[in-house]
């Protein structure tokens, strides 16, 4: 059934039960997690950091001339940054995005 309010178009959709199934499964996982995985920085030589991202590699953080020059835990370029800071905030902020069957519940 399709109905029409307001110039706005509504359709009715019906779910299988095998779908509503995985959606309310991926919603309670979902609800439960509540922190990010620890990450962890070791300075490898001077002006190179890696990140451990809860026993998993990160990426790496080098600086050369001026910049933090970032790439994540696939080799793939993140971006340049004016502080490590910012750069190593960065690659978590990526990481948690890119790995996050990694985050754990808090117990």
């Amino acid at each position: 059934m399709t109905m029409i309010t307001d110039d706005v178009k509504q359709v009715e959709v019906t779910l299988d039960t095998d779908t509503v199934d995985t959606i309310a499964v991926l919603e309670a996982q979902i609800a439960h997690v509540t922190t990010r995985a620890t990450i962890s920085w070791t300075q490898t030589e001077p002006g190179s950091w890696v990140a451990d991202y809860a026993g998993y590699y990160g990426g790496t953080v080098d600086a050369r001339d001026a910049h933090y020059f970032v790439s994540d835990t696939f080799g793939q370029y993140v971006g340049d940054f004016r502080s490590l800071e910012d750069a190593q905030s960065r690659l978590a902020d990526r990481l948690h995005v890119v790995l996050p069957a990694v985050i754990r519940p808090v117990d």
